[in-house]
């Protein structure tokens, strides 16, 4: 892999662990800091590595240039001497400035900056936020279509959300067992929403981004873990991810196109991923707790299950759980598809019609699935009003692909030198 294709991949995975360790001292009020260093750390790797070639160990690389940069910094600066140097000779845990890039203290560094993150003086909405931009390093577009709001609204929430913990002056640090239990839910649902933008992408031309997949389920091992953050919640996220993650290779063809659930190669399925899915599901399981993560995992688990007939009984059975602990549009329409699994297509259609999402593209998709071998001019409708009203090139590509397949092929014209439609 060239500097090129290298440096976007480790900006996602590395930039986050870089911010992370350097606000262990710099604290959040001079996060600034920590992310102009990072910044600058990647603008130089893509500078020498284009001309000198990407080193051996390029992640190494990136922590040594950030802890001399850091520590340039701490030099040739003033609040070096009147901020910070202060606040760390009162803390006892402090013995020299090493910006050390191991492996556990990033994941400790990771782990207390998203409980920081978190922090109750702002909004549940603004804690999100600022999780996603922060720890996972979604840009504002990708913040406002996880979180289907205007980029406007996003970056104001922001801003605020920056400004209260300025004011609080919280420092990332080890927390306390109460607080961990009142952030855990914001956390989880922000890796979640990471997890579901790699793995269906509303903001990239990509379908697919399995670098978000990754980095979600490295924070989502982080929390299993702790002690403190080794929850049945947390196990139950990552078997989904673990679940989700075994079909990733067959969801998309040699070109990139987006392949079907019903038409994907079983055997590009990862076993490993599906044994791991497995083993966090059993972790999960362990207590009373049932949460939105538990069902959802069991869901991806019957997924990846082919030989039980009652599948798609046991989906759909699930699915009506799930509509009762959190319902939202998309798991109402999940449902109906396991529903027309069970009880056959008409009846798919008459219980996707009682939603009457009629402005959404994915109720206009399900029905062009639904109507194809019932009803071709309805289904090309369907399929036609989806087309216009999805944001991701990739999901039109699967709905155009959708379309010609239902288009009957017309007979060679003489006067041309080939067949032509349009959509």
């Amino acid at each position: 892999m060239g500097p090129q294709e290298l440096t976007p991949h480790l900006f996602r995975t590395e930039y986050s662990k870089i911010v992370a360790v350097l606000c262990r001292t710099f604290h959040f009020r001079h996060i600034e800091i920590a992310a102009d260093i990072a910044s600058e750390t990647f603008l130089k790797a893509s500078e020498y590595w284009a001309q000198k070639g990407v080193p051996e160990n390029p992640a190494a690389w990136l922590y040594t240039v950030a802890r001399n940069k850091a520590k340039d910094y701490l030099k040739h600066t003033a609040i070096f001497e009147t901020e910070i140097r202060k606040g760390l000779m009162h803390d006892e845990s402090w013995t020299e400035l090493d910006f050390d890039f191991n492996h556990q203290t990033i994941s400790d560094s990771q782990l207390a900056m998203i409980f920081a993150a978190c922090n109750p003086v702002n909004s549940s909405e603004a804690q999100l936020c600022l999780t996603l931009q922060i720890l996972c390093g979604f840009s504002l577009v990708e913040i406002s279509n996880a979180l289907l709001a205007k980029q406007e609204t996003i970056k104001k929430r922001l801003q605020r959300a920056r400004e209260n913990l300025r004011n609080e002056n919280f420092q990332i640090k080890s927390l306390s067992e109460d607080e961990i239990k009142t952030r855990f839910e914001v956390v989880l649902r922000a890796l979640y929403l990471l997890f579901n933008e790699g793995y269906f992408s509303k903001s990239n031309s990509l379908l697919i981004r399995k670098d978000l997949c990754l980095e979600a389920i490295r924070l989502a091992l982080v929390l299993t873990g702790n002690e403190l953050t080794d929850t049945p919640e947390a196990n139950a996220l990552l078997a989904l991810m673990c679940f989700q993650s075994s079909r990733l290779e067959a969801r998309t063809d040699e070109s990139g196109a987006a392949v079907l659930f019903d038409e994907q190669d079983r055997s590009l399925w990862d076993q490993a991923l599906i044994q791991k899915g497995n083993h966090y599901l059993i972790q999960a399981s362990k207590g009373t707790e049932l949460s939105k993560y538990h069902l959802e995992a069991a869901i991806a688990y019957w997924h990846t299950t082919t030989a039980d007939p009652k599948k798609w009984q046991h989906i759909l059975n699930l699915y009506n759980e799930l509509i009762v602990v959190e319902y939202s549009p998309v798991t109402a329409l999940n449902r109906v598809f396991a529903y027309a699994k069970v009880y056959g297509n008409d009846n798919g259609i008459r219980e996707a019609e009682k939603l009457n999402l009629k402005e959404s593209g994915y109720f206009h998709g399900l029905l062009g699935y639904l109507y194809t071998g019932l009803d071709s001019n309805k289904a090309l409708e369907h399929y036609r009003k989806a087309i216009l009203l999805t944001k991701s090139e990739a999901e039109r590509k699967v709905l155009e692909k959708q379309v010609f397949r239902l288009i009957p092929i017309p007979e060679k014209d003489s006067r041309h030198d080939g067949d032509s439609f349009t959509l």
